[in-house]
């Protein structure tokens, strides 16, 4: 059974810093690529950052490039998104995801989400 546990958010004001964990269980972690989304209010869920299995690849929105890094630990199973220099519109839920494909059948997966607040 597939299963993705986010942790990390909170309340923090403008300019500074979290760091998201995503721990996952249930799957073959390190062949797979895995996603962070986030979700504000009144606004639809956008792809934040991705990092690839094997070769860790990484891809960004263009509104955190320089200041998010997505990272995994694959012996941990875990992977993580550092949220540094934080703007009030970085507010939102924040979900892991990861989509699996199976004989051509795509399978996606998320996290309960973890709540990030940017505010003074």
């Amino acid at each position: 059974q597939v299963q993705l546990v986010e942790s990390g958010g909170g309340l923090v004001q403008p300019g500074g810093s979290l760091r998201l964990s995503c721990a996952a269980s249930g799957f073959t972690f390190s062949t797979y690529a895995m996603n962070w989304y986030r979700q504000a209010p009144g606004k639809e869920r956008e792809l934040v950052a991705r990092i690839t299995g094997t070769e860790a690849s990484t891809n960004y929105a263009d509104s955190v490039k320089g200041r998010f890094t997505i990272s995994r630990d694959n012996a941990k199973k875990t992977v993580y998104l550092q949220m540094n220099s934080l703007k009030p519109e970085d507010t939102a839920v924040y979900y892991c995801n990861s989509v699996h494909r199976v004989v051509g059948v795509e399978y996606n997966y998320w996290g309960q989400g973890t709540q990030v607040t940017v505010s003074s």
